[in-house]
């Protein structure tokens, strides 16, 4: 313990310095104004940090929590839940989560155009605060249903959040800052992850008492948000091009930049409302059929796919096992699970500076590739640490090495490219598809996982390590690199890789960029 604790201290000492120097050198040069960074910061911790809370609150007070089921349903019968009726009614209530965040993810499109970007996360608390009162009080109501039904409802939330935050902070953001605020909500639902192991310790809200109020907590940040958005500005984007209100526009630019001089962003948003005015709204189904938008949404159903079944949940199902192996005792192995979500945190922390330093591209590659090797050297050391002495060791280096690489690239990137690769017109069916393959990716992964690591055991690892492998290898061919581009420009490049002349080849305007977003 004193040389794990003179490690954090080495490494606290190497890496400050250079996290403000990254802080000051983005500051400086993108002038994130107090207006910008506030309405990142409530609109991430208002939705993304639910999420990942909801994600871990579950897990720690499970077996308190089939208790209750069986208790309950004892009180009304005079008899217990058999072993298969507890096994699905437990099942209902972690799965109804990525259920309910599908359907969230069906909702996107309809709600950001009708409510726009700020009024659909204020809708969306609904879904928090809810739920929240529901699982907070259905200890006391002796009601395992009111459970089930939040986990939806969560889920709901959890679907909506993780499309809209992503896509109203990409459109807040400036060109030169898009990456790092793009990653910010994958930030959150690592530290949502991470509070929720903390609180779902058996010495803090893990107790029969307390697991109504662990449950409880997620709707906080909801009525936290529901405060304090109404004083930020929706996004620009929206307000002109499907709003039709450059004034409106113009006053939001205005407070996000900190200055007037706002025309040439002005020039880059009327650019690119000129060129999609000839396609209008494109729907989900209008978005498969058109020739210009191909590889985008190729990329982001790989991307999304890739980032959850690539996985990362059967890591974490694996990671208990792997510790106690390594020899740690039963009742550390919850404060270990928290430190590994430490690690996570502090990983995204640092993606949120170097995304913009290195690229998207390159996060990509360098985190998909670490899960691969990451899981190919997991599936040996699984394998022989009955034979070889220091193979569960090697586990542990494999797990906390796989979360690092996903908390590098493939978590917080896809929904950031979706963002960049799509524009106005089809950005909300875009992140219509990407979340329902999010979703139902995670909703596969926990519903085969349990059989496929029944049937492989270690080896079940080769299958992840093969899906890493496939989008690494379809990232180096096709995602081209978006840093610091805008939105056209970052268009015209997918507008030759389909071969088309332009984005929307039912319009001329795209043939030649002013030259005044060109030198933005």
């Amino acid at each position: 313990m004193l040389l794990t604790g003179k490690l954090w201290e080495v490494l606290a000492y190497a890496t400050l310095p250079v996290l403000y120097l990254l802080i000051r050198k983005h500051i400086s040069r993108a002038r994130l104004t107090l207006v910008l960074a506030l309405a990142t910061l409530i609109a991430a911790f208002g939705s993304s940090f639910q999420y990942g809370y909801n994600v871990a609150a579950i897990n720690s007070p499970s077996v308190l929590m089939k208790e209750f089921y069986n208790e309950t349903y004892y009180d009304r019968t005079s008899d217990y839940l058999s072993d298969f009726s507890l096994t699905l009614l437990w099942s209902l209530s972690v799965s109804m989560f990525p259920f309910g965040g599908f359907i969230g993810s069906l909702m996107v499109g309809f709600l950001v155009n009708k409510l726009g970007r700020k009024g659909t996360l204020l809708l969306n608390n609904v879904f928090s605060i809810v739920p929240a009162i529901l699982m907070g009080s259905s200890q006391v109501a002796e009601s395992f249903e009111m459970i089930i039904l939040s986990r939806l409802l969560v889920g709901i939330c959890a679907g909506l959040s993780s499309n809209v935050v992503p896509m109203y902070l990409g459109e807040l953001a400036p060109k030169n800052l898009r990456g790092a605020l793009g990653v910010v909500p994958q930030l959150f639902i690592t530290v949502g992850i991470l509070v929720a192991q903390i609180f779902g310790l058996r010495s803090v809200l893990a107790t029969v008492e307390g697991w109504p109020v662990l449950l409880g907590v997620t709707g906080i940040p909801a009525a936290l948000q529901l405060l304090l958005l109404p004083f930020f500005p929706e996004s620009p984007r929206y307000l002109l091009v499907q709003k039709k209100d450059p004034v409106a526009a113009r006053k939001a630019l205005k407070r996000l930049r900190g200055w007037d001089a706002v025309d040439a962003e002005m020039e880059e948003i009327r650019q690119e409302d000129e060129a999609e005015r000839a396609a209008g709204f494109i729907s989900v189904v209008k978005l498969f059929h058109m020739r210009s938008l191909r590889w985008q949404v190729l990329s982001v159903i790989i991307l999304m796919g890739g980032q959850q079944l690539s996985g990362v949940n059967a890591i974490y199902y694996y990671a208990d096992e792997i510790y106690m192996s390594a020899g740690v005792d039963t009742n550390d192995v919850q404060y270990v699970t928290a430190a590994t979500g430490t690690v996570n945190v502090v990983v995204t922390f640092l993606a949120v500076f170097v995304v913009e330093l290195l690229g998207r591209r390159l996060l990509l590659l360098l985190g998909f590739s670490i899960c691969f090797t990451a899981c190919c050297v997991l599936t040996a050391a699984l394998a022989l640490q009955s034979t070889i002495s220091w193979m569960p060791y090697l586990s542990i280096i494999c797990v906390i090495s796989y979360v690092i690489g996903h908390a590098l690239g493939p978590s917080p990137i896809p929904a950031l490219l979706i963002t960049e690769v799509f524009l106005q017109s089809s950005r909300s069916s875009a992140f219509m598809v990407g979340g329902s393959v999010h979703w139902l990716s995670n909703f596969t992964v926990g519903l085969i996982f349990p059989f496929i690591q029944e049937g492989l055991g270690p080896y079940s690892f080769i299958i992840f390590a093969i899906i890493c492998l496939l989008t690494t290898i379809y990232t180096f061919l096709v995602i081209p690199e978006t840093k610091a581009k805008t939105f056209m420009e970052i268009n015209q490049i997918f507008a030759k890789m389909n071969k088309v002349s332009e984005v929307h080849p039912e319009k001329e305007e795209l043939k030649e960029l002013p030259p005044s977003i060109v030198e933005q």
